[in-house]
């Protein structure tokens, strides 16, 4: 199993841009979105295989975000968030994080995101933003 983790504040992945240039349409990312993932990659980097993975992979993805800062008139409730039992509904949505992650790991732990076959995804409030990533090879 790969475990990292990605400290500071999660980004989800943003909605594609498109410039058009000679007459052809040009689609990228969101310059934040791009930022983070090469943020990611670097984290990733460090606990990447000898040789990339080939065959069907699982993961999670666990995501904190920061408190709100509603919640730090309220000590009680900062607390309550930081275990898990007030949750995270605002956006961006828990799959965008996912797709920002496995677009970053490709070519860094595996061949293609295609490969992912089993993805679970959490978003909860933290102290300490972050992503903590599991990677297993389930070949």
């Amino acid at each position: 199993m790969i475990q990292f983790t990605v400290y500071g504040e999660p980004v989800a992945q943003g909605r594609p841009r498109a410039t058009q240039q000679g007459g052809f349409i040009k689609m990228y990312d969101p310059e934040k979105s791009r930022d983070y993932k090469d943020y990611v990659r670097l984290a990733a980097s460090e606990h990447a295989p000898a040789a990339l993975l080939e065959g069907p992979i699982g993961m999670m993805v666990s995501v904190y975000r920061s408190m709100p800062k509603y919640l730090s008139k309220y000590p009680e409730k900062a607390a309550a968030a930081e275990r898990g039992e007030i949750l995270p509904t605002s956006k961006p949505d828990a799959d965008n994080y996912l797709k920002g992650v496995k677009d970053a790991l490709k070519g860094v732990i595996w061949k293609d995101d295609s490969q992912v076959v089993d993805a679970f995804v959490r978003k909860r409030y933290s102290a300490k933003p972050r992503i903590e990533v599991k990677i297993k090879d389930l070949s």
